[in-house]
């Protein structure tokens, strides 16, 4: 099998770099490990930031997400028993961001694939990426049973920080950077209306927790939990009661109550992998880079790497550059640390730490009342949660006439 970019990993990453490079006029072929239904069932992140919508919409992607998706125009943070909001559009010229599930955006982009009949192999598991110093590295994989090679001139790997593309990076041309932190979420999905129409940080000397959402109808939870606890440990009362206690306030506010459906713990770390490229081999999402939930940064990241990706391999067939491609790593790290910054920031200042003292305490809450107060503290986290600009631009243009392939 042979085509001009082979991506592994058909999460949203793999998925929308495939779409961006077919709406270019270049050739891939997505591996999946999992069945489609799998897929299209694994739940994740469910923020958008506003370049993230940008680029789906343009990528023609978008469609079903303004039908369904829940437009927020800020987040409310709670401490002290106090409610303060920050207004996104007020403080960013405008931006906003969008609650839209990573399975449905998942779920639009295979359907588009489906479409436009773009190989998309499900149960295709990748074995080993080989000659990524080559001008014709190669993906060895296993389909239906047999062992086949897709033959490449690029390869991505977009298949998580445990996948066969970052061990294809040989430990002495790369580093790694991480911080395991001391505690991790709770999750819940519970089939009751939100009990608040935009999302609720709240810190409290219990721990953190956080109001979301899916749908105007499905409410989505988290309790920060010791590390290593056993979702099945608590009942849902206990969970409920635990909810209560955290996102308490002294206006009234009542949280509100319905069947708990799905719950799950997610482990909390930030990591960096540089450089994000070895020689024809591009990592991109959490192959090479992962962020605490806090932010809601991770699906977003990735959408950064695979459109400056995308935009390089289109300037390369465009003009026979490889100008962007050599600088691939370098502009991606630079949106990435900004981005491990502000979920790092905003993970220390709502998570209690088990160690903390009480004078760590009082500056947790000093740091929030920053926020609540000053009108420059209020941008930098709105302009952190919105998204910080795609240094790529949008969606690459479509292929020059008589252009060259890459």
């Amino acid at each position: 099998m042979r085509t001009t970019v082979g991506i592994i990993g058909a999460g949203p990453a793999g998925l929308l770099l495939a779409r961006l490079l077919h709406n270019a006029g270049i050739d891939s072929v997505v591996l999946e490990s999992r069945d489609r239904a799998y897929v299209e069932q694994r739940q994740r992140a469910g923020i958008l930031e506003q370049g993230t919508v940008d680029v789906l919409r343009a990528a023609g992607a978008g469609a079903r997400m303004d039908r369904e998706g829940l437009r927020h125009d800020g987040v409310e943070l709670r401490f002290d028993r106090r409610r303060h909001r920050v207004d996104f559009p007020a403080l960013t010229g405008g931006r906003s961001v969008m609650v839209y599930a990573q399975t449905e955006v998942c779920k639009d982009l295979i359907a588009l694939h489906a479409e436009d009949g773009a190989p998309l192999l499900f149960e295709a598991e990748a074995l080993a990426v080989e000659g990524a110093t080559t001008d014709r590295p190669r993906v060895r994989f296993r389909h239906q049973g047999t062992e086949d090679v897709l033959e490449c001139d690029y390869v991505v790997g977009c298949d998580g920080s445990w996948g066969v593309a970052r061990k294809a990076v040989p430990d002495s041309l790369g580093r790694g950077f991480e911080r395991v932190y001391p505690y991790s979420w709770l999750g819940i999905l519970a089939d009751v209306a939100p009990s608040h129409d935009e999302l609720v940080y709240a810190r409290h000397d219990r721990g953190f927790a956080l109001l979301s959402m899916r749908s105007p109808s499905v409410s989505r939870l988290y309790l920060q939990v010791p590390a290593g606890t056993d979702a099945g440990a608590w009942s849902d009362e206990e969970i409920w009661d635990e909810l209560d206690r955290r996102l308490e306030t002294d206006d009234g506010w009542m949280l509100r109550r319905g069947p708990i459906t799905q719950k799950s713990v997610t482990p909390m770390r930030s990591a960096v992998h540089e450089p994000m490229r070895h020689g024809r081999l591009f990592l991109a999402g959490d192959a090479a880079h992962i962020v605490p939930p806090t932010g809601a940064k991770g699906l977003n990241l990735a959408v950064g790497d695979v459109v400056t990706l995308a935009r390089a391999l289109t300037h390369r067939r465009d003009t026979g550059s490889d100008a962007l491609l050599d600088a691939y790593s370098a502009t991606c790290l630079r949106r990435v640390w900004q981005a491990e910054r502000f979920s790092y920031d905003m993970t220390t200042m709502l998570h209690r730490d088990p160690g903390a003292t009480p004078f760590e305490d009082r500056l947790q809450v000093a740091r929030l009342d920053r926020i609540s107060q000053s009108t420059a503290a209020a941008t930098d986290l709105a302009e952190g949660y919105t998204g910080f600009p795609l240094d790529a631009g949008s969606v690459p243009p479509g292929p020059a006439a008589g252009a060259p392939r890459p």
